[in-house]
């Protein structure tokens, strides 16, 4: 119980009680589906500017045995990522039997802002947050919209900050979103372009009463040792040219998240006072199939324990890699419609945690 000196009862009494939960949750999938198949006529060059000489078809059965990706979603070409973040943000608004004129915040976690398709320009101006805020036709001023850079984990650190506002009792509700359309950043001559995708999720996090919803949170950036230029925007691999292609040090990534994630979800783990055996589901961010299955093998071996069958849900099969979209979209998809016949209930534990540019982790631990 927190003790304030001065305070009534009754104050002390709400500030016990009183939890931070997610009330509300939606998604928006672009219907475009690009198969592994639709890269076979690309020309494939390495970071030295030279033509890879191994057949398409050998590259990519190799990245879907690594990966796990078998096809993507794109964005239409007439579509921009506040239009999808808009139609997420409304299907968790609704999800949540909420009047959006009585939102404090809304949070938005993207990586390439609102580029157009045959746009050189990483337009974030003004903010996507407010972007979206327009597009709900919120008319309240009150209602605050920003926008978070953060890598792949700004919709994991979007609702840390949300819960941060309404513990200091600057806000009650939040809409939280991650969107990205990494179609419009791709290198089409650099194998790495096969991961990525596009999409949308939201959620609404609320101040309630009673128990469960956020029990802790842990968040870390690496910087020290070059880790902050793991990822990155640079020039295409066949013509040296042009700054707006997201690249990355797959090998390094790969390494770093398997030697520093599964300790930062343990961090936040214990730090919630939970049993590693209480947890239902993890949703790690949709990086690469067989990355996120040794991370978790790797958490469980830090408890000495094995990773059991069923706790870690996955889409990047299906959906491949949309950065801040990945959890947000896994998480409702699986509390709407039991994804892949994973299924919630109410008081299940379960952990979201994401890595990325920074390099940044971060994980909440949350029970339903």
């Amino acid at each position: 119980m927190l003790f304030i000196e001065g305070a009534d009862e009754s104050r002390i009494f709400d500030l016990r009680m009183t939890t931070i939960k997610i009330t509300g949750s939606g998604s928006s999938i672009p219907d475009f589906i690009q198969p592994n198949a639709s890269f076979s006529n690309n020309t494939f060059y390495d970071t030295e500017g030279q033509p890879i000489a191994n057949p398409n078809e050998e590259i990519i059965e190799k990245f879907k045995a690594i990966t796990g990706i078998e096809e993507r979603r794109y964005i239409r070409d007439d579509q921009t990522v506040a239009e999808i973040a808009v139609e997420a943000a409304q299907k968790a608004i609704q999800d949540a039997k909420l009047d959006a004129e009585t939102l404090d915040y809304i949070i938005l976690a993207h990586n390439v802002g609102d580029i157009s398709v045959h746009s050189n320009q990483v337009n974030t101006l003004p903010s996507l947050a407010s972007k979206v805020k327009a597009g709900l036709g919120i008319q309240n001023p009150n209602c605050v919209a920003y926008d978070i850079l953060f890598g792949c984990p700004g919709w994991v650190e979007g609702v840390i900050q949300a819960q941060a506002f309404i513990k200091a009792e600057m806000a009650s509700k939040c809409l939280v979103i991650g969107a990205d359309t990494l179609s419009r950043v791709l290198d089409q001559s650099d194998r790495d372009s096969m991961i990525y995708a596009d999409g949308a999720g939201a959620v609404v996090v609320e101040k309630t009463t009673g128990e469960a919803g956020l029990l802790a949170h842990k968040t870390v950036t690496y910087t020290a040792n070059g880790e902050a230029n793991f990822i990155f925007y640079g020039p295409s691999n066949a013509t040296g040219e042009g700054t707006k292609y997201i690249k990355m040090f797959g090998r390094k990534v790969y390494e770093f998240a398997l030697s520093h994630v599964p300790q930062a979800i343990k961090a936040c783990l214990d730090a919630s006072g939970e049993c590693i055996d209480e947890v239902k589901k993890i949703f790690i961010h949709q990086a690469n199939l067989k990355m996120d299955d040794a991370i978790i093998k790797r958490l469980y071996r830090l408890y000495k324990k094995p990773m059991p069958e069923g706790v870690l849900p996955m889409n990047i099969q299906e959906f491949g890699n949309s950065s801040v979209a990945t959890v947000p979209t896994l998480f409702d998809l699986i509390r709407k419609k039991n994804y892949g016949g994973h299924s919630m209930q109410a008081g299940d534990l379960i952990i979201f945690a994401s890595v990325g540019a920074g390099m940044n982790i971060n994980a909440i631990t949350y029970r339903m």
